[in-house]
């Protein structure tokens, strides 16, 4: 992803006519970090340590963000102490309050607790979050349909448990039992999303070789294909941090082996495979995007082996046909309901 000449989000802007707040701290960044912001950011504090939940900005970042620590993670781990934490509101709300969670006991007592964000996100209400935290929550500059909350820790912060936030919840689908856990932020947190169980009740009656789940969330449909067909080989890649750590917990829960970690789209996958298995993401923030479905699309080919399989499942109002259709020879819609369908595809070679 480039962001060269990127500009910056609103959130951001809005930041940007309060900067005399960075002044001398030691900052501790996380959150739905969207544009090159932090590039201008690490030269504003004392110091800046980021955790970034989305790959894409963190591979685009990395190499010039070299005054600052960097992390991809869904549970910073670092010993320092920082006296300023700015959050980026993500979308859902209990990420929100992970954030809150796992990175408050990093904080000094008396340490900023800054949140920027859109209405669209829910920034208006986010004042009740910092409760926990501080006694006195102000709305320091609004602009733009944002808004920046501050807030000081004056209050008693408990040591973070992951465990606590995990959501665990049984499947059964074919007789195939299984116990899925999920992290917030992730896709159909808690729950099955019924487009995954649609493509989970129609996949081929033989597979062999190897699988990528693509976009995997919290691994469902890896963990199911690993406990009907054992002698697969499985990868399974996402772009968000809460997700990979999701699957790894799923695969560890069912004590079933796959292959995890972050590609945007194709970016870190490096051979090819039999079977491409997807229930793609088409939404970035509130917003419908297609771009990594898209994407996905018109370079599977390219990782697919001779006679590969690619299947998808799909809002029906969603109109991959078209992209499937140049990208394959062959494609079927091998099932439907009033809300999915599930679209097959052979590569030719």
């Amino acid at each position: 992803m480039s962001l060269a000449n990127k500009t910056y989000s609103n959130p951001s802007q809005l930041l940007q006519r309060n900067e005399s707040l960075f002044a001398n701290k030691n900052m501790l960044v996380a959150g739905n970090i969207d544009d090159d912001y932090p590039i201008h950011l690490q030269t504003l504090a004392q110091s800046t340590t980021f955790c970034f939940s989305d790959y894409r900005y963190y591979s685009a970042l990395s190499n010039k963000l070299s005054a600052s620590e960097l992390y991809f993670t869904a549970n910073y781990q670092g010993e320092k102490k920082f006296d300023l934490l700015l959050i980026f509101l993500p979308k859902a709300k209990q990420e929100t309050q992970y954030l809150l969670a796992s990175l408050s006991p990093h904080l000094q007592q008396g340490a900023a607790i800054i949140l920027v964000g859109e209405k669209k996100c829910g920034i208006k209400s986010a004042g009740t979050l910092l409760k926990p935290y501080s006694t006195s929550v102000n709305a320091i500059d609004s602009a733009r349909h944002c808004s920046i909350l501050y807030s000081e820790l004056n209050k008693s912060v408990p040591p973070f448990e992951q465990a606590s936030w995990i959501k665990t919840y049984p499947i059964n689908i074919n007789n195939i039992e299984l116990q899925i856990c999920s992290l917030p932020g992730v896709f159909s947190y808690g729950e099955l999303d019924k487009g995954s169980e649609l493509l989970l009740q129609n996949l081929p009656e033989k597979m062999s070789g190897s699988v990528l789940d693509f976009g995997c969330g919290a691994g469902v449909i890896a963990c199911y294909i690993q406990k009907k067909y054992p002698h697969l080989e499985i990868d399974l890649i996402d772009i968000n941090s809460y997700a990979l750590e999701s699957a790894k917990l799923s695969l560890i829960k069912n004590k079933l082996k796959g292959n995890v970690f972050p590609s945007n789209v194709f970016s870190d996958v490096s051979k090819k495979y039999n079977t491409l298995l997807s229930n793609p993401p088409f939404h970035s923030g509130k917003e419908t995007d297609y771009v990594a479905a898209e994407t996905f699309i018109n370079q599977s080919p390219r990782f697919l082996k001779e006679k590969g399989t690619l299947s998808i499942v799909a809002n029906k109002f969603l109109k991959y046909e078209p992209l499937l259709n140049k990208a394959f020879p062959v494609l079927h819609k091998t099932q439907e309901n009033n809300k999915f369908k599930i679209l097959t595809c052979i590569n030719k070679q």
